[in-house]
This record gives structure tokens, sequence and C-alpha cells, in this order.
């Protein structure tokens, strides 16, 4: 069957960004999320081509079916038709380091060429210029899930050769290096950022250019990149959100909460 895609103007980026997201959840997986695009991007893909993913959230609440937005990963909405409601200690001890998790998806204040992730800081350690909130559960995620999907704006001070404080490990400092450091998950496999997609090439584990969003420019990805980035002779456009998919994800967040809607214009 032929999608029917929306066309530019018609979505915004924010919306772009968590279709993507969602795009990324293979049916049946167990999915580990917070409040944010992640959770609107896990919602959106049980109700479109994952129903059977379940989606887990660091509180403890095992396999959400909630319907309406949570404000935070301990709302009690996201107990709605759960499968368990646990606790913090059990959900990142047992499921995640557990080896359970196959999707852990994580935002970044930092990112490097080989998927490192700062959130600890900016700036001199004495001194930073920014406190930001720390790990929280990031670590674990990043270090134990199977995969890991990061969602971040992309800009040069976010994308950086050197990290300020490394929070949560990539791919280290390359091949092998998760493995040296004993490491249970497979580490970082998809960026979205508002401007692309990147994954990482499987030899060097360095980030790589792999789709460009509608009306972005290689120019303005590569002047918002602190790194080389990894470009390749053929990079396609990232698919546009569907009608379909645009119609649920608005009914998620009705009220714009995590995903403002545009300014509506009124006629006189």
């Amino acid at each position: 069957m032929e999608k029917n895609y929306a066309k530019p103007g018609e979505y915004t980026t924010l919306e772009l960004m968590a279709v993507c997201g969602a795009r990324a959840i293979k049916n049946g997986e167990v999915v580990f999320v917070g409040t944010g695009l992640p959770m609107i991007a896990a919602m959106l893909a049980k109700r479109t081509h994952a129903p059977r993913a379940r989606i887990v959230y660091e509180a403890g609440f095992i396999d959400s079916n909630a319907i309406d937005i949570a404000l935070s990963i301990a709302d009690s909405r996201l107990g709605y038709r759960a499968s368990a409601a646990i606790g913090l200690i059990e959900t990142l001890g047992l499921l995640l380091q557990g080896g359970r998790v196959d999707v852990g998806f994580v935002g970044a204040a930092q990112i490097d060429e080989y998927g490192n992730i700062n959130t600890t800081y900016i700036g001199d350690f004495e001194h930073p210029t920014v406190r930001l909130p720390g790990s929280g559960g990031g670590n674990d995620i990043v270090s134990s899930a199977k995969r890991i999907v990061i969602i971040m704006t992309h800009e040069r001070r976010k994308m950086v050769k050197k990290l300020d404080y490394l929070t949560s490990p990539g791919f280290l400092t390359g091949p092998g290096a998760r493995e040296k450091a004993g490491l249970l998950g497979g580490g970082p496999s998809l960026v979205v950022t508002n401007l692309c997609q990147m994954d990482f090439d499987p030899e060097t584990k360095r980030i790589r250019l792999a789709t460009i969003h509608p009306g972005v420019t290689l120019q303005q990805i590569m002047e918002n990149t602190g790194f080389d980035l990894i470009i390749p002779e053929h990079v396609p456009a990232t698919e546009p959100p569907t009608y379909e998919e645009l119609a649920i994800l608005r009914a998620i967040d009705p009220y714009g909460i995590y995903i403002p809607r545009p300014a509506q214009t009124s006629s006189s």
C-alpha cells in the first residue's frame, strides 16, 4: 500500500523527530523510555506498527498502556493496564541490568563522535557554566540496553569533539572498547536530531550521517557539527510523517505538552 506522506509545512520538526523515534521501535520489543519525545515516540509506535511493544518506565511501570500523557516517569497514569508496577531498583537491576531491554531512549547535552554522552555539566569541573541533571538512569540505560536511540537538538556546542564530562558510555574510544569495559549493551544505534538522523559505522564505531530531514542542507549539518562526521556518498532524505502518524501523534498529545502545535491563524 502506498503511504500518504504529509507535505512540508504540514508538520513540525518535533513531530518529525517523534515519528523517527517511533519508527526505530520494532514490534514485540521491550522499550525503556522517559517522558518527553521518547514517551510520545513509544506510544506512537505502539498505536501503529508495534502494538506488542512493551513500554517500561524507570519508576517501575512495566508494559504500560497509558492513554493519557504523563508529566513524569512516576505519574500514576502510566500504570493504566500495566503488567506490573514495581520499584526503581527492580526496574534498573532485574530488567535493564539483566539484559532484558531491547532499546533504550535517552537525550544528551553533549555527544561526541563515538556516541559518548554528557548530561552532567558544561564547562570546567570546578566552576561549570551549566549544571545539568546528571545521569539519573541514563548510564544504566546506555550501558545495558541492547541498543540505544538518542534524541537531541543538533548544535555545534552539543556535537563536540571532546565531552566536558562523560556521563554515559557510547563506544568509548572505538571498536572493542565497550567489550573491554565489560558493558552489557550493544551501544548507540541511532541519533535523531532536528536536522537529520545519524547511525554508527560498524567498523570504526564513529557517528555517520544516515538521512537528512526535508528542507535541511548538508551544509547546515556540517556547520552544526563539531567533529568530522562520516558522510556516505549517497544520503537519502528522511521519510516524512504520514498523515496517519500525524493524526495519532496529535491525539496522543492533544494539548501540545511535549510537542507544541503550530500557531493557529484566524481570518476575520
